[in-house]
Order: structure tokens, then C-alpha cells, then sequence
């Protein structure tokens, strides 16, 4: 073996339920953008990460789900995740459903340990100080609850946007504010999340960019769908995909993808 040879750290990318099933193209971008920190990027099996049974309640479906999906990323320097809920499942609620058995309480919290959002890990980890994508256009950001307030994940996608050859960046007004997707929010509270995305919406369009950008598929599609409803030609897509140049996917809101309000 060559001694002078450095291992890349190996991170595992959790793909999230809603990148698997509605946005695939965020997970390339996502897998791109840890390669281009200089990391190689594993893909173990894997299913949901029990949010949803967790926010339901059922903390017993969601305490196997947490289990599953730790030992499938035993082995790994690092887990990497393209959303601010999901990571935040990862990192701060799976010690919490673990605790009381300590064998696998110490297991989450050493897990959790290795558990990044994705801008994040590429910023505050990797140091990461240029991207591989472009983009000649104007943008706006949302800051999704999840990651800003329990992780405090906000700076951090700012500037790897600030990178991004062509890419203007205007803040639009409470870009702070839930959108009012929120999981079973959406669904239990329809009228009220109805109100937090039409006012989510206005705040986007009165800035007039081309794209509204986010970190958590869930507030894109529930801010995408608004912006459709009402006949916007604003799109919306993950910053993952602009920062790695993957591109080719239509805007969300182009097709059939849209939100719940």
C-alpha cells in the first residue's frame, strides 16, 4: 500500500423518500456535489427514516425504522442528507426514540455524530469554496423550519450559491416563515397551510426571480404547487440541483409535481 496515499472520506448519502420517489435528480446532484468535496459517496439500502411515524405518534414503527436504517450506515465516515427534516430525524430524534435502552442510545448518538445536511457538510466539514453548476439567472431562498431551526442550517447554502457562476440572489421578504407544508401540517390544517404558502408566495414573486430555491423537497413541491395554481411562471428547485449543474430535470412545478395547499 502507498503510504503517501489518503483515503477519501466515504459518506453515505440517505436519499430521503420523497428524492427516491417524485426527484431523483436531487440525489445525483447531491452525490455529484459530495464527490466534487472529494468524498466518495455510498448508497446503502434504505427506506424511510420514520419521520412520519414519529410525528404520528407511532414512535414504535418509527424507533425499527431508526434501527434499520443505522446499521445500514454502519461502516461510514460520514451520512449526508439533501433535507433539513430528514437530517434532523436522523441527528436529534433518533437518540430521543432510543433512549432508555442504552446499548442502542449510544448507538444513535454516535451515529448522529456523523450525520450532516447536505450545505452543511459541504461547507462547515469539506470547506467547500466553489461548485460545479452555473446559472444565469436571478433566485430566491427559502429557509425550510427543519433545517434553520434545528440544525441551524442557514448561512451555509447562501454561500455556496454565492459561487455559482451567473446566479444572482435576492431575499425576499420573510424568507424565515414556514410555508405550511409541515408534514400531516398540510394535511390536518389544510386552510391554515393554505394561508402560509399563498403568503410564502407573495414574498417570492414580489423579488421576480426565475427560480425559488430550497433544501427540503416538501416546502418546493407545497410552494411549487401554489405558484402553478395561480398561474406563476416561477419554478422552484432544490439548491443541490443548481449548485451541481444537474439541470436537465424540469423546474418543479413544470409537470404534474405540486404541493398540498
Amino acid at each position: 500500500m502507498n503510504e503517501g496515499y489518503a483515503r477519501r472520506p466515504r459518506v453515505g448519502l440517505f436519499v430521503t423518500c420523497l428524492v427516491d420517489l417524485v426527484r431523483p435528480s436531487v440525489g445525483f446532484a447531491a452525490a455529484r456535489l459530495i464527490e466534487a468535496a472529494g468524498c466518495e459517496v455510498f448508497v446503502p439500502a434504505q427506506t424511510c427514516c420514520g419521520q412520519p411515524a414519529y410525528n404520528s405518534g407511532d414512535s414504535a414503527s418509527a424507533r425499527t425504522l431508526a434501527l434499520q436504517t443505522m446499521k445500514a450506515f454502519d461502516g461510514l465516515d460520514y451520512v449526508v442528507v439533501p433535507s433539513g427534516s430528514c437530517a434532523a430525524m436522523l441527528k436529534l430524534h433518533y437518540p430521543r426514540l432510543m433512549a432508555g435502552d442504552t446499548e442502542a442510545e449510544a448507538h444513535a448518538r454516535a451515529f448522529a455524530e456523523r450525520v450532516h445536511e447536505l450545505s452543511s457538510f459541504l461547507v462547515d466539514v469539506r470547506g467547500m469554496t466553489a461548485v460545479p453548476g452555473s446559472f444565469d439567472g436571478r433566485v430566491t431562498y427559502h429557509d425550510g423550519c427543519s433545517g434553520l431551526r434545528e440544525l441551524k442550517v442557514r448561512e451555509q447554502p447562501r454561500r455556496l450559491l454565492s459561487t455559482v457562476p451567473g446566479l444572482e440572489l435576492v431575499e425576499m421578504a420573510d424568507t424565515e416563515t414556514c410555508c405550511g407544508f409541515g408534514g400531516l401540517f398540510a394535511m390536518k390544517f389544510p386552510a391554515i397551510s393554505n394561508a402560509m404558502v399563498t403568503a410564502k408566495c407573495v414574498s417570492a414573486v414580489a423579488v421576480e426571480p426565475d427560480l425559488v430555491l430550497a433544501g427540503d423537497l416538501g416546502c418546493l413541491l407545497n410552494v411549487a404547487g401554489k405558484l402553478s395554481r395561480e398561474g406563476s411562471a416561477i419554478r422552484c428547485r432544490h439548491f443541490a440541483e443548481v449548485l451541481a449543474g444537474e439541470l436537465d430535470a424540469p423546474p418543479i412545478g413544470a409537470g404534474r409535481e405540486g404541493g398540498t395547499a
